[in-house]
């Protein structure tokens, strides 16, 4: 009995981390966080289990601001920065801030003018874009003096959020206030908030691949407080979403610009491959190649290929041609999202081709599959096809004749022989 009261004492201590060690702020430091300790306690004990305490960077350190500085007050006889943009991280993490400047997520707020804002601003309504699209994409920050917001813009956290100061984005979208844990921007959740749902489900597609179940079987070994966190030396258990798009390995450095390593886009209504492809596939290669041969990740990009190039020639290339073929002859007014074929094309390539490329990139077979090719294929040829022959007679003629379609008139036995060769060699499977 006396031992097992012992090893329950223990067991807290060994399991329970330890408070961060009291840390020496400047004067003006200390101030807020003798203030704010009561007035905002929870935004304090982030703050002393962060890596900024233990190099005593306190709140004054980040929030202190210049003279003439936009989005700033005279507070308690110091001049603040309400938001601490990446202007302001830059001064210590100068490198991060201009990888991050020019990356695809510091211009996520140009979503705006886009059809994805006009759905939010104006077909759904104002408050709709305000709570969803810009907390994701960032919204343009209006401040009013003495501390204060337009309720419209603020609060956001988006990604691409335009600051008072012209900066673009905000380092805490990954790196949440006000611990700013680097094991946090690690974790797939992170990547979740924004890139979920019917539109871009890659967090769905990641749980349900490889790597998302080695992840979760495996996360007590993924030493996510690492320092340097290096794949195949610090951790070799599964790869995040920041392993393979961020993160360093032996032989390169980690970038914080989330587009260095993606040679494809899979965004817009027919994909295609990026300015530098070739190295920005090499450097996700040299990822791949911690865990997998040469031969798999070869075949396994040639699959990837073969897929993407399948959605293009089949689905979106001629789905494109014909609305644009009913726009040019005044068949679809100008207007978006006032006819129902509007409707049925932006759910064709918005949201059932990006699941069935997206699940293809990232190895998750039911959304190549079922949640992707099959609801291509079946909105393209039970809605898209009907819908447009409902707007112009005979638009989707020489579409339909193509071998790609030529099932949907019946086919002989030769000729469905021929259509699986036909497959088989242009698709190398």
């Amino acid at each position: 009995m006396r031992r097992s009261v012992v090893l329950l004492l223990l067991i807290p201590w060994m399991v329970v981390p330890l408070p961060a060690q009291p840390t020496k702020a400047v004067p003006q430091g200390e101030q807020c966080l003798a203030c704010h300790s009561v007035s905002t306690p929870g935004v304090v004990e982030q703050w002393k289990s962060s890596a900024h305490a233990k190099k005593s960077v306190d709140c004054y350190s980040c929030h202190q601001a210049a003279a003439g500085d936009p989005a700033t007050f005279e507070h308690y006889g110091n001049q603040i920065a309400v938001i601490v943009t990446p202007h302001y991280c830059a001064r210590c993490h100068k490198e991060e801030a201009a990888q991050f400047a020019k990356s695809h997520h510091a211009r996520a707020a140009q979503f705006i003018g886009s059809l994805d804002n006009m759905l939010g601003e104006i077909v759904e309504g104002g408050p709709a874009a305000v709570n969803g699209c810009r907390q994701c994409h960032g919204s343009e920050v209006k401040y009013l003096g003495n501390g204060k917001f337009d309720a419209d813009t603020w609060p956001n956290s988006g990604i691409g959020r335009v600051n008072p100061d012209g900066s673009k984005g905000t380092c805490a979208a990954c790196h949440g206030r006000h611990a700013f844990s680097s094991a946090q921007a690690r974790q797939p959740e992170n990547c979740g908030k924004c890139h979920m749902g019917p539109d871009h489900p890659q967090i769905e597609i990641y749980n349900e691949s490889k790597h998302g179940i080695q992840f979760r079987a495996n996360i007590a070994m993924m030493n996510l407080g690492s320092r340097n966190w290096v794949v195949g030396k610090d951790y070799s258990a599964a790869p995040t979403c920041a392993t393979c798009h961020m993160s360093a390995t032996s032989n390169q450095k980690i970038t914080h610009d989330v587009g260095d390593r993606i040679s494809f886009t899979l965004r817009p209504v027919v994909s295609f491959k990026l300015e530098n492809w070739e190295a920005r596939r090499a450097a996700m290669q040299d990822v791949c190649s911690n865990c997998h041969a040469t031969g798999w990740i070869e075949n396994f990009y040639k699959q990837y290929e073969g897929t993407v190039e399948l959605y293009n020639e089949k689905f979106a290339k001629p789905a494109k041609a014909i609305m644009d073929k009913l726009y040019a002859g005044n068949k679809l007014t100008k207007t978006p999202f006032d006819e129902k074929l509007e409707w049925v094309y932006y759910e064709l390539w918005h949201h059932e081709g990006r699941r069935a490329r997206m699940g293809t990139a990232m190895m998750g077979p039911d959304y190549t599959q079922w949640h992707g090719f099959y609801e291509v294929a079946k909105k393209f040829y039970t809605e898209f096809v009907p819908e447009a022959e409902h707007v112009l007679p005979g638009v989707t003629a020489e579409t339909m004749k193509s071998d790609f379609h030529k099932w949907k008139a019946g086919l002989t036995k030769e000729e469905l022989e021929k259509q699986i060769e036909f497959y088989k060699k242009r698709y190398m499977q």
